[in-house]
């Protein structure tokens, strides 16, 4: 798997080692740096790597920083980029199965390496579930598709509303049956 890899220097000695991990492992790994332990600005990396997984160039990103905060503010601005904040092998789990999360991104400071190892191998070993899930990214996609044409910010779109969504009415409340449906 072609696997980009960034980080700050908050994050970089988890990446390293990740790094290492990884290429045992038979992954072609693009590094987006940093590429020491001097301080640096989160959101030129996660920029990289997230618009490596727009042009194709690779399939899934790890990010790394202090709390993984920043890292997944600034990947989940690149469209067709699902990055998903992961402190466990359960939400690394589920943001695979549920979200197709295709960028993972690590809180270095919170993380023994070995702790990150092992959310990284179930990040990647856990398929997509696709079913009810899969209408839901769709829904993320034509979101997406809508903010990049101008649709969305040039009109006001109720928030009650979903995307794609018969079962509301435009710019009125949905029932407490409809909220549980519609989750």
């Amino acid at each position: 798997m072609r696997i980009a890899i960034a980080c700050d220097h908050r994050g970089f000695a988890v990446k390293q080692t990740l790094k290492i991990w990884l290429q045992e492992r038979g992954h072609e790994l693009l590094d987006q740096g940093t590429h020491t332990d001097q301080a640096c600005d989160y959101p030129d990396m996660a920029l990289a790597a997230g618009l490596s997984i727009f042009h194709g160039e690779a399939d899934r990103a790890i990010l790394v920083c202090g709390t993984g905060i920043g890292m997944s503010i600034v990947v989940n601005k690149v469209p067709g980029v699902r990055g998903a904040l992961c402190h466990d092998q359960v939400s690394a789990e589920l943001a695979r199965r549920h979200n197709d999360a295709n960028c993972l991104c690590l809180p270095g400071d919170m993380l023994t390496e070995g702790v990150a190892m092992q959310i990284v191998e179930v990040w990647l070993e856990t398929p997509f579930e696709g079913g009810r899930h899969e209408r839901r990214l769709k829904k993320i996609q034509e979101f997406e598709q809508q903010l990049l044409s101008g649709q969305l910010c040039s009109q006001k779109h109720p928030a009650a509303t979903p995307l794609g969504s018969d079962n509301v009415e435009a710019g009125s409340e949905p029932s407490p049956s409809q909220e549980r449906t519609l989750s």
